[in-house]
């Protein structure tokens, strides 16, 4: 990619505007040492100039692009597609429609920025929805999990297609040159499970991706890292994704009510607490992620997120950008596009009648 690089900035999204974007994007220009980059800012004039000139750093690094008007957190999705040209969150998508930015960052309305993404970028393919991934910690480091909530039903070209956007997206941020991808499931055996996941599971053993394909993972796989990527539909994933950030609270609050109950709790929590904080930062979520499946990259940050976090969003973006991801995607959709129309798609009917050759062969035996 030649440089600069540029990354598109909803400066007016989330919780806190521009006093927490302004030094996320200071804080970003460190991360990326090195790399020359360029960020648009799309907000308020006054409010953003106030805040650019108070950080020195970003001097000849931004550029401020006035919108007059903001998407609200609580606006529907359709509302904001209907007025939403002119308001910082458009602009910043824009940008990367036009070509003028590589990538775009908000941490605004997440309905509004899926949205909005999809009617100006449009989707990769036969894709009708973006998919949302969670990079998950493990006991081997980061997982890719998706779908996490854009996407509730999901037949198995569908899966696939996770499979092939997870993989890319795991090269492209976690280093993995040959990740290792599951489908989620109720057990690791090829009988078991819905036809969805097994019509998933035979074209995913029957094509040759750029991925190496581990087989059906279960819940307790997540966390162990058994492998880089897990794929699965939305309803599944959100409801995996909030059982485990539930729990991770449950800990640091029982945690906290240890270490705060008595004078040695107290030491104790003094002494540990360089692994108190470690463990904070593993279980943190971080920047954000992106919407898998546009014609371009959209990260979505926490609307909630610190400076540390919103850099660590743009962080993402930048990596994004930089990577063979989108390519990547590209030349496996085509593949999967191919075997479909080889007639090479599991349909309901070959999953049942391999279903009954497995029943018959355990009769036999």
């Amino acid at each position: 990619m030649p440089d600069p690089l540029v990354i598109s900035i909803d400066a007016m999204g989330g919780d806190h505007g521009p006093s927490v974007v302004a030094p996320g994007v200071a804080r970003a220009i460190g991360l990326l040492d090195g790399v020359d980059v360029r960020f648009l800012l799309h907000g308020d004039e006054a409010e953003l100039n106030a805040a650019v000139a108070r950080l020195p750093v970003l001097r000849g690094r931004v550029e401020i692009r006035p919108a007059d008007r903001v998407v609200a957190n609580d606006e529907k999705p359709a509302r904001a597609m209907r007025r939403g040209k002119g308001t910082s969150m458009w602009n910043a998508i824009e940008s990367v429609k036009s070509g003028e930015a590589h990538a775009a960052v908000s941490s605004g309305n997440t309905g509004a920025l899926s949205a909005i993404s999809m009617l100006q970028l449009r989707m990769i393919g036969e894709m009708q929805r973006p998919a949302l991934v969670a990079s998950w910690p493990t006991l081997r480091g980061k997982t890719t999990v998706l779908d996490v909530g854009a996407n509730i039903d999901c037949d198995a070209q569908r899966l696939v297609q996770f499979a092939i956007l997870g993989a890319a997206y795991h090269r492209a941020v976690h280093g993995s040159a040959h990740p290792t991808v599951g489908v989620l499931n109720v057990g690791s055996e090829e009988e078991k499970g819905h036809e969805e996941v097994k019509g998933a599971n035979r074209l995913l053993r029957a094509n040759q991706f750029d991925l190496q394909y581990h087989g059906f993972v279960e819940g307790d796989d997540i966390a162990r890292g058994t492998v880089d990527v897990i794929v699965t539909d939305g309803f599944t994933g959100n409801v995996a994704l909030k059982t485990a950030e539930g729990l991770a609270r449950f800990f640091v609050t029982e945690l906290r009510a240890a270490f705060t109950s008595s004078l040695f709790g107290m030491i104790g929590a003094f002494i540990a607490q360089g692994a108190l904080r470690r463990l904070r930062e593993r279980l943190d979520p971080g920047g954000g992620g992106p919407f898998l499946g546009l014609n371009g990259i959209v990260v979505k940050s926490h609307g909630g997120a610190d400076a540390r976090g919103f850099a660590a969003a743009i962080r993402l973006a930048a990596d994004l950008a930089k990577s063979d991801f989108a390519a990547e995607i590209d030349r496996n959709l085509k593949r999967l596009t191919a075997a479909a129309e080889a007639g090479e798609t599991p349909s309901s009917e070959a999953g049942d009648a391999a279903d009954e050759d497995k029943s018959g062969e355990r009769s036999s035996a």
